[in-house]
């Protein structure tokens, strides 16, 4: 087992009562699956991909990543747990503005101390991959949003990580491009990984070997 939820509660105060985020999940993936998960705006579904993915804590529950209790775990042990294996493709993209491409994608592997000369190597395998090579020293600011989005997913891939977690991937890229997203997932899911997306698109969710939905932050029999 890859990573497995059990009852996960997350809520937020607003006036004195909580607000539910996520109400009572629980989840079990199994290393090599492709999940979605759907529902509709406000459903949980990206608070959900951030709890698996270490980036928000929850108040109820337990989870645990690869036979490790996360809720146990301290902050900077978790950070290094998804460093690890973990890939995220945000929908904002969430690039760094003043780095420059190359540099974006290479951020992973700096964390992951990996040396000079395969960093070198691994990005230059990123960059032809995603017909980038070119753009490779422009900012951010200077490339489309679907370019963007590229070199977002070209980080989320560079270190090889065991899991990749995609909020909305192809939410911002025209139905070319996004096909085009969802096959590099899928021959990526047929090379081992595990990869569990968020989206709104019932084409992209069939993609998946398996979907829940979610509404109101609680799993809703599909």
């Amino acid at each position: 087992m890859l990573l497995q939820l059990n009852h996960i509660y997350k809520w937020v105060k607003q006036g004195g009562r909580r607000i539910f985020l996520l109400n009572d999940v629980s989840l079990e993936v199994k290393e090599g699956e492709f999940l979605s998960i759907m529902g509709p705006s406000g459903s949980g579904k990206s608070t959900l991909l951030n709890v698996i993915g270490m980036l928000d804590e929850f108040q109820e529950g337990e989870y645990n990543f690869l036979d490790e209790s996360v809720h146990a775990l301290k902050e900077k042990q978790r950070a290094n747990l998804y460093k690890e294996y973990i890939g995220f493709v945000f929908q904002a993209y969430h690039l760094i503005d003043e780095l420059t491409v190359y540099e974006n994608i290479e951020t992973p592997l700096l964390y992951k101390n990996i040396k000079g000369t395969e960093r070198k190597a691994l990005v230059a395998d990123m960059l032809d991959g995603f017909n980038i090579v070119g753009k490779k020293d422009l900012f951010p600011s200077q490339l489309s949003g679907g370019q963007q989005q590229l070199v977002g997913i070209a980080r989320a891939l560079v270190a090889k990580p065991k899991l990749i977690l995609a909020d909305e991937p192809t939410g911002n890229l025209n139905s070319k491009q996004g096909d085009e997203i969802m096959q590099l997932f899928k021959e990526l899911n047929q090379e081992g990984v595990t990869i569990i997306q968020a989206t709104h698109s019932d084409s992209n969710a069939a993609y998946g070997n398996r979907t829940i939905n979610l509404l109101d932050g609680s799993k809703v029999n599909a």
